[in-house]
């Protein structure tokens, strides 16, 4: 879901787009040779140049890129579609500059912003990649070596409901094992299923064909976390047909057995599939709300689950940014923003809106709960920024921009098994453009970088 752009923004991406092709001209495309360009930097972060990719939607910088950037103890990887479609592999070691880039022999239907590359990389160092989903077969493969770059051929996982797979997200489990979600059905239709790649055996298998069960009515979208004590954390939003007003309410599910039993936060044991009737419903959002799908998650070290959206709140016209948290015995509501400008969520398809949907990170600083909010907003001049609160007990936001860098439609992800091993905050960086309804932008491919945080 993306910003309402005109043609006079357009244009002005245009030329932003030029511009950045200059300064970079000195740069073999792709290559990673010249590994840090700095005409954007400020205090509070560094820039990694990885190369030049596609930027005419927003494929490459939706926030449902599980992973775009991902780690393990010894290198980083990453992954976009460049100005050929084409999907493009990267790795550096930890802490290094340098990228090795491959460009790959698959591509995807980039011009869908739905059809986004995710990618993991498992507890043998093996790098996994599913890429090029928007209600159609599964599309996945992996390294031939741990470490390496080059690709198996596209192979299936179980064979089982793989026709018409989209949102496909990796998370690695805290023994090295990974779990995969994705949604098996349309907008307002559809179900999540999990399946679960085992090391020792090298094979996976299918865990739910409807962890949440649409019931042919609405389907859920959802997001994920793995925290430091192994719990998998579920939260999503319902929607009951392809139109986005009919987003709704927000509920919540957890794992402590590897994904095979799920609890509610009261730790009562949901008797599966979850459905609208069973769900642990943690905040009541009605429809047309502009309530957005695709939530945020990440768990306290104590394990207790925070979910960031944004909605607007009864009789109010203007949509805030919200972070929804459960303190050990209740849920709790902290409103991030103070925006002052309105906007509309309806119609289908990826939309233009002039905020993105943000990303949550926790840790402990101080003897307190610190939690990160980061988000784009137009009325921030569409940079990358963050919003910190120093102690959960006593909310307050402190918001600044992260870069000085305009990235039109981007919205955050990053690499979250860096976050939660070293506490370090990496993000998939790129100027991107949607077009309302799957359009296309007129600009020319842009430079895609890590944004490595120095100043939070």
């Amino acid at each position: 879901m993306m910003e309402m752009i005109g043609s006079k923004k357009i244009m002005k991406l245009f030329f932003v787009g030029i511009i950045f092709v200059i300064v970079l001209g000195g740069c073999k495309k792709g290559s990673g040779d010249v590994s840090t360009v700095t005409p954007t930097e400020n205090d509070n972060s560094t820039l990694s140049y990885v190369g030049m990719g596609w930027a005419r939607n927003s494929v490459n910088t939706v926030i449902f890129r599980h992973n775009s950037i991902t780690s393990n103890s010894e290198y980083q990887f990453i992954s976009y579609y460049d100005q050929d479609k084409k999907v493009v592999l990267g790795k550096r070691t930890i802490g290094s500059k340098t990228w090795e880039v491959v460009t790959t022999s698959y591509a995807g239907t980039a011009t869908d912003a739905h059809n986004s590359i995710s990618i993991i990389v498992d507890g043998d160092g093996y790098l996994h990649v599913s890429w090029d989903h928007h209600n159609n077969a599964l599309r996945y493969c992996k390294s031939v070596s741990p470490g390496s770059l080059q690709m198996t051929a596209k192979v299936p996982m179980t064979g089982i409901k793989e026709g018409n797979v989209t949102y496909p997200e990796f998370y690695r489990l805290s023994n090295g094992n990974l779990i995969f979600v994705y949604r098996d059905g349309s907008s307002g239709n559809g179900n999540l299923v999990m399946n679960l790649y085992d090391l020792k055996t090298k094979t996976w298998k299918q865990l739910h064909q409807g962890l949440i069960d649409g019931q042919g009515l609405r389907n859920a979208y959802w997001q994920l976390c793995v925290d430091k004590i192994g719990t998998i954390h579920l939260s999503w939003v319902w929607r009951e047909t392809g139109d986005v007003a009919t987003n709704h309410d927000l509920c919540y599910a957890k794992s402590t057995d590897g994904g095979i039993t799920w609890k509610k936060s009261t730790g009562d044991v949901y008797q599966l599939p979850i459905t609208a009737t069973n769900a642990d419903y943690v905040m009541r959002i009605p429809q047309s709300s502009e309530l957005i799908n695709t939530t945020g998650m990440c768990a306290s070290d104590d394990g207790y689950p925070m979910i960031a959206t944004y909605w607007r709140d009864g009789s109010k016209s203007v949509p805030q940014y919200h972070l929804v948290y459960f303190d050990g015995t209740a849920w709790k509501k902290s409103q991030v923003s103070k925006r002052i400008s309105d906007f509309s969520l309806s119609g289908g398809g990826t939309k233009q809106i002039p905020i993105s949907r943000p990303v949550v990170l926790t840790r402990e600083k101080n003897g307190k709960q610190q939690v990160l909010m980061v988000f784009r907003d137009s009325e921030r001049s569409d940079k990358a920024s963050v919003a910190v609160c120093n102690d959960l007990s006593d909310p307050s936001w402190t918001i600044t921009d992260l870069n000085k860098m305009m990235v039109g439609s981007w919205e955050p992800s990053c690499d979250k098994d860096l976050w939660l091993n070293r506490g370090i905050m990496h993000l998939f960086l790129q100027n991107t453009v949607q077009v309302d309804g799957e359009g296309l932008s007129p600009i020319l491919s842009q430079p895609v970088y890590v944004l490595e945080s120095t100043g939070i």
